[in-house]
């Protein structure tokens, strides 16, 4: 067993950690935005090619009410945008396609996918995913921008541009 501790190292400014704000974890954001079931589950459909209400519904097993409610808070929050189609001789319709910051949560999505393949499905994956033009396995890895892989020992966090100092909570003498 090492003795260096499960967690990242924090620089000098971040030791004392109650001096900043987590006000804007963009962490508790993202949560917030697509970390209910539901929603997870919609986006996994909509990478896999649904984009119709029904299909949703079908290929979700949520109720129709919950389908609605959360198609319309992610085309909101703008990881889906509505596209008008019709088909002969019906009513126009409205479909559902990834937008460029839906498209985006597709690393979260999948390292998530992949964290539960390997910790919660002891029979293997349900799904594998490979890559359209080798055929290799898709993984989704922490890389500095050198390319090391890291692990959570690896990693140093720092202030970056939107953190902020909590006011004082001590009063002077």
């Amino acid at each position: 067993m090492s003795d260096t501790p499960d967690r990242v190292r924090f620089t000098t400014a971040l030791h004392d950690r109650d001096a900043w704000s987590a006000a804007a974890c963009s962490m508790d954001r993202a949560v917030k935005l697509i970390g209910k079931r539901s929603n997870m589950l919609l986006l996994r459909e909509a990478y896999y090619g649904s984009t119709r209400f029904d299909e949703f519904v079908r290929r979700t097993g949520l109720s129709e009410p919950v389908v609605a409610n959360e198609l319309r808070h992610l085309v909101e929050e703008g990881l889906l945008t509505r596209v008008p189609y019709q088909d002969a001789g019906d009513r126009e319709r409205l479909a559902y396609r990834l937008t460029d910051m839906g498209r985006d949560a597709f690393v979260p999505v999948v390292a998530l996918m992949q964290w539960g393949d390997k910790w919660l499905a002891p029979e293997g994956p349900p799904v594998e995913l490979s890559h359209s033009a080798c055929g290799s396995a898709v993984t989704v890895s922490v890389r500095c921008t050198e390319g090391h892989d890291l692990t959570v020992r690896d990693v140093t966090v720092r202030p970056g541009r939107g953190a902020t100092r909590r006011a004082s909570t001590t009063s002077p003498h």
